[in-house]
């Protein structure tokens, strides 16, 4: 008996500690060294100063990582926790986390043009932040998942009249890294948010502007915004995580923006959480996944 109770508490002893490690070693992993400089202005709307914060890791690679801090079409600054993006920290990712105005303050619409400006200013100050304008990189979820395609779609050279130099800027990404993406706004398919009536998605009635209610004006905006319309033959490489069972943003968002990438032979690796909804449990390790291929694809030449 003796033996028995012996044995057992060893055991229990040797678990205690291996629980001790494992929490000591996954602290240390989600609490990796960095600096962040917050609450960088890069462009007004609706009178209302719209920010990023710059976190560069302890050893920068040289690439950034626009970070779309945006669910439903809103933002908020104190949401993102570097923590979160640990995996990209420990790759020498330099993370540019851009919050924008939420809708329905700002039109959807004018959130595109906001990210789109927000690339043009981390590109202008790249040397500034450490990183190599070719070399930006983009991640988001959801509604951060479709303003992440929208600048790997649209992305392009800016206007080398424009009075403001950040303006002459170009918005392309090198690389774009997706959750659960909204990619085509006028098919929204089985989507809960499908009133099939052909308009907009029926929780963002009012997001898209005045205008939508009108569904000839809505085809228009709805093509212009959709970044399944949009892909070409330079949209950058892109890996897309979703679940199987999402009603919000059914799979088939982004099976197909990936078929209409290999028609025009571009990358977009796509995978499937069987049976998970919008968002799963194991997301980090997704996050993990896409750093390591950020870091492939955003590699210096």
């Amino acid at each position: 008996m003796r033996f028995i109770l012996r044995w057992f508490f060893r055991l229990l002893l040797a678990l205690i500690v291996l629980a001790v490690l494992l929490f000591g070693a996954g602290w240390w992993y989600f609490h990796p060294e960095f600096t962040i400089t917050p609450g960088i202005v890069y462009t007004q709307r609706n009178g209302r100063a719209l920010t990023l914060d710059v976190v560069k890791p302890a050893n920068p690679a040289g690439s950034g990582i626009l970070v779309m801090v945006s669910g439903r079409w809103k933002s908020d600054p104190k949401k993102f926790q570097p923590w979160l993006a640990a995996s990209f920290l420990r790759q020498g990712h330099t993370l540019i986390a851009v919050s924008h105005l939420s809708q329905p303050e700002a039109t959807v619409q004018e959130i595109v043009e906001d990210v789109h400006r927000a690339a043009r200013f981390v590109r202008h100050h790249a040397k500034d932040y450490g990183i190599d304008p070719n070399r930006l990189g983009v991640f988001g979820g959801s509604s951060g998942g479709h303003l992440s395609l929208m600048l790997a779609t649209r992305g392009g050279p800016g206007d080398p009249n424009a009075a403001d130099p950040v303006d002459r800027e170009s918005s392309a990404v090198q690389a774009a890294t997706v959750f659960y993406p909204v990619t085509d706004l006028l098919n929204l398919g089985p989507s809960t948010e499908n009133l099939h009536d052909n308009g907009p998605p029926k929780s963002f009635r009012k997001s898209f502007g005045p205008k939508a209610s009108d569904l000839e004006e809505w085809k228009k905006i709805g093509h212009d915004i959709s970044p399944i319309f949009h892909v070409s033959k330079s949209l950058p490489p892109v890996f897309i995580a979703h679940g199987s069972a999402d009603t919000l943003v059914p799979l088939e968002q982004s099976t197909r923006f990936r078929q209409k990438a290999a028609e025009l032979g571009r990358e977009v690796l796509l995978t499937v959480r069987p049976g998970e909804k919008h968002g799963w449990p194991t997301m980090i390790w997704d996050a993990h996944l896409f750093a390591g291929w950020l870091a492939e694809r955003l590699r210096r030449p």
